[in-house]
């Protein structure tokens, strides 16, 4: 029998394109049930984010369709970034349905590369990664830079897939074991490969945006990128340390070249290097306290226990 799909899709101010999307969407969903690889049961779930436009009721628009019964929501009490709408998608998600693919509202993610993973999964998968195949269509700046953020990633030993973003197959036992991870501070992209079970990939080619404005621009870009370092790593901390000791050693052999040369009578030539050393060493104090508090803020926000999302509305209970 087939398995029942849920796409769980989170949205923020994405009034402009959720209309393009569901009917691409819906188009898909019907030839899936059409050939049988999904259950007529499966839906698509639209998760929104605390939005600011009229995206919420686009949705109950789509849920209240005459024609079809595929399109159900979840409306979040406000924003809280897009891991958490995510994660309150898949875990309202898999109440009703035995795998979940979570996908972005902009149609950039090719929603063709579903079959691959359908797949996989009847392969045995209990998660598919969807990962771009290349990045021709980014600019040489972002290409580069995701290309050195993933390999910094690696270096840290934080478990991720090269060029994969959101765009992944979960079946209802891996999200359960997800749901084990108690953490506040969601990087969703390095949490699921700590989940293990059978995983495989599928590439496929990532399209332009057809309408609305990216949700990520540089700014949120850098921060989501210091997320994924903190949460997942203490190597940073064991970085400043190794540096530590490296200065004191080197702090000791410059004490010793300053006592030598005082004893030649030549003071005055060790004014320079005690400027340089102090600037350097206040300057690595304040790198230091700086990699410090920040995994303190993290801590800090994980003893409160706060919820990660909260739901206002959930149209399948209605």
């Amino acid at each position: 029998m087939a398995e029942i799909l849920y796409l769980v899709i989170p949205c923020y101010n994405e009034e402009e394109m959720l209309p393009i999307t569901a009917k691409a969407i819906m188009k898909k969903m019907d030839t899936l049930i059409g050939e049988g690889k999904i259950s007529p049961k499966s839906k698509v779930m639209l998760v929104d984010d605390g939005s600011k436009d009229k995206t919420w009721e686009v949705i109950e628009k789509l849920h209240g369709l005459a024609q079809t019964d595929i399109f159900t929501g979840i409306k979040l009490s406000r924003n809280r970034g897009h891991q958490n709408a995510l994660l309150a998608g898949l875990m309202t998600a898999r109440n009703y349905a035995d795998i979940m693919i979570s996908m972005d509202a902009d149609l950039q993610d090719d929603i063709n590369a579903i079959d691959g993973m359908l797949e996989k999964r009847a392969e045995g998968c209990e998660i598919v990664y969807g990962v771009r195949s290349s990045r021709e269509t980014d600019t040489a700046f972002k290409r580069n830079t995701a290309r050195a953020y993933y390999k910094v990633l690696e270096m840290m030993g934080v478990e991720i897939t090269y060029d994969h973003a959101d765009y992944r197959l979960m079946s209802k036992r891996a999200v359960d074991a997800l749901a084990d991870f108690k953490e506040v501070n969601l990087f969703l992209r390095g949490m699921v490969p700590m989940v293990g079970f059978k995983s495989d990939i599928v590439k496929y080619e990532r399209n332009e945006r057809v309408a609305g404005e990216s949700k990520y621009p540089l700014k949120k870009m850098l921060a989501f990128a210091i997320e994924g370092i903190t949460s997942l790593s203490v190597k940073p901390i064991r970085f400043i340390t190794a540096l530590g000791v490296i200065i004191f050693v080197v702090s000791i052999l410059m004490l010793m070249y300053f006592l030598i040369d005082k004893a030649f009578g030549n003071t005055e030539r060790g004014w320079a290097s005690t400027i340089v050393s102090i600037w350097a060493i206040g300057g690595l104090q304040m790198l230091a306290i700086g990699v410090i508090g920040e995994y303190i803020g993290k801590i800090y926000l994980e003893t409160k226990a706060r919820p990660k999302f909260i739901i206002d509305i959930n149209l399948e209970e209605k």
